[in-house]
Formats: structure tokens, sequence, C-alpha cells
């Protein structure tokens, strides 16, 4: 298996890898190894969020890999409970101490927020300061809708980076991916496999998970590899980022397994055909701080 892995250029000039190892749902327990396993198989972009709640153990696996920190590139999420001017910059140093590490190399918004568009703003805005002080080298949201875009962009000055939203084989968010070409902005996938769909009972004459779909395992019978691996390949091959999670040693490097064969024009047309337009996460619409009470101690 090859390790030379694809990085993509941000829109202002850094360097990321392609393809990241994402800790979603990573119980603290297993997130100290699963990182290290994920360093040694190849990883170098490692993604958290302070909502997680693991991001110290995050930083315990860095640690435990052994790797010199400037050849990894990390990225957490600002929750929404800190969101504005104030309460920004201490969540951000709350996260760098959780981390152990003394800058980032991505900062995301984690939600849009519209009913409290302000603050979203105004944190957006302490993140720019952030930016401009050295403490992490780039920025960005996760979640966000073309409109939510728009209204960011008339309000601060730097363009995102990146913009971290779900897109898999059956939610393609086409509408999002193609405002974000257009701002100049990476889309980047969570939840790249298929996520909650692979375990929602499916609809009669619908299949629900992505690994067992016609379209994909014909196309991993023809390239001699796996479904999880064709869909990342789409991924990779469409121009986007994508961040696999998994906890088990094997799937960690089966994710990995990807830089060694790419899928023809018609084949990731295939896969786009798959859309059913139903995401899996909750709508960016929705979350505010009244819906989603969660708080993060950053004492």
């Amino acid at each position: 298996m090859t390790t030379t892995q694809t990085r993509f250029t941000l829109n202002n000039s850094v360097q990321m890898p392609a393809l990241g190892f994402g800790v979603f749902q990573a119980a603290p327990r297993d997130t100290v190894t699963a990182v290290r396993t994920a360093i040694e198989t190849g990883y170098r972009l490692i993604d958290t969020a302070a909502s997680y709640d693991n991001e110290r153990e995050v930083g315990e696996g860095i640690r435990a890999s052994g790797i010199t920190r400037s050849e990894l590139f990390v990225t957490t999420k600002l929750w929404i409970s800190d969101y504005g001017a104030e309460k920004t910059p201490v969540a951000f140093q709350a996260s760098l101490r959780r981390l152990g590490l003394d800058y980032l190399d991505l900062y995301l918004l984690h939600q849009p927020v519209p009913a409290d568009f302000d603050d979203t703003v105004a944190a957006y805005q302490a993140a720019e300061k952030l930016l401009a002080d050295g403490k992490v080298r780039a920025i960005g949201v996760s979640n966000f809708s073309p409109d939510h875009l728009k209204r960011l962009l008339d309000q601060v000055s730097i363009v995102p980076t990146v913009n971290q939203v779900e897109v898999h084989p059956f939610f393609t968010n086409a509408t999002v991916q193609a405002a974000d070409k257009t701002f100049g902005i990476l889309t980047q996938a969570w939840s790249p496999i298929g996520g909650i769909h692979r375990y929602r009972p499916a609809d009669p004459g619908h299949v629900a998970d992505a690994l067992q779909h016609l379209v994909i395992t014909g196309l991993a019978a023809r390239y001699g590899k796996t479904p999880a691996q064709v869909i990342l390949r789409w991924h990779l091959d469409e121009g986007r980022s994508a961040l696999p999670k998994s906890v088990t040693p094997s799937r960690i490097a089966e994710n990995f397994g990807v830089f060694d064969f790419a899928l023809a024009a018609g084949e990731l047309a295939a896969i786009d055909a798959l859309d059913t337009g139903m995401r899996g996460g909750p709508d960016p619409e929705l979350i505010n701080t009244r819906s989603f009470t969660k708080t993060i101690d950053n004492s």
C-alpha cells in the first residue's frame, strides 16, 4: 500500500492532507490508541472538536505517536456555546491546553447558528484575529449553507478555507459544494462513507448502507478494493477532503489504502447518482443554544 497521499492547497496557500482521521463519537478511552494507530498508519490530518469531549485524548495520541508536530495538520472546532467576541479566544486557548499544542493548523466554527448569526460573525471575526496573531494557520466553517456563507462573507474580511459538511453517496450536498467552489472554499466531508444512514432501517427497495449498494460493490470488485475504499476514492477524485472515522486498527488501515487507484469520470457520476437528498445529521438551520444546550468546560 502506498502512503503517498494527496494534499490540497487552501485558499491561503496552506497545504492540507486530503484524507484525514476523524474522532467524532470516539470514546475517550479509545481515542488515544486510535489516533496513535492512525498516525502510525500514515494519516497526517487529525480532526476533532471541543464538543467531541476527546481533545485531551487526541493530544495524548499525538504525543504517543512520537511524530514531529510540524508533520501533522490538526483541526478542532469551536462549539456554539462559545460564540462571541469575548468567549471565542478563551475557548480557543482551552482547546489548545486540552490538546497540549501551541498552535492549530485549522480552526472551524462548528455550526452557523442562523438564529444568533451576530454571535456567529463575532466568533469568526475573533478567529480572524487568532489567524493574524499566528495562533492558527487557517480558519474555516462547518455545516454552512450557501446562504450562511453569503451572510458571513458580507461581514468578515477573510474567506473561510474549508467548509466541513455532510457528504456521502446518499447525500452529496451538491448545492453546498457548488457554493464552496464559487467562493474558493474547500469542501471537506464528514460522515464520508454514509454515517448514520447505515444504521437506519431501509425503506422497501432502498439500500440504507452505501457499502452494500451494487454500484459501490461492483466498483470494489472491479478495482480489487473494499466498498469503503471506493467511496473514499470518490471523494478524493471529485476534489473533496474526507474524514473517515474508526477505532478498529484494520479499518483505520483500510480507509488509508486509497492512493493507488482512481475512478473514471463515468464511475464518479454513477456514485453521484445515488444521492437521495436526505441528510443523516441534523439540519444546521435548526441548531441553536436553546435546542442544543451542551456547553464546554473551558476552565
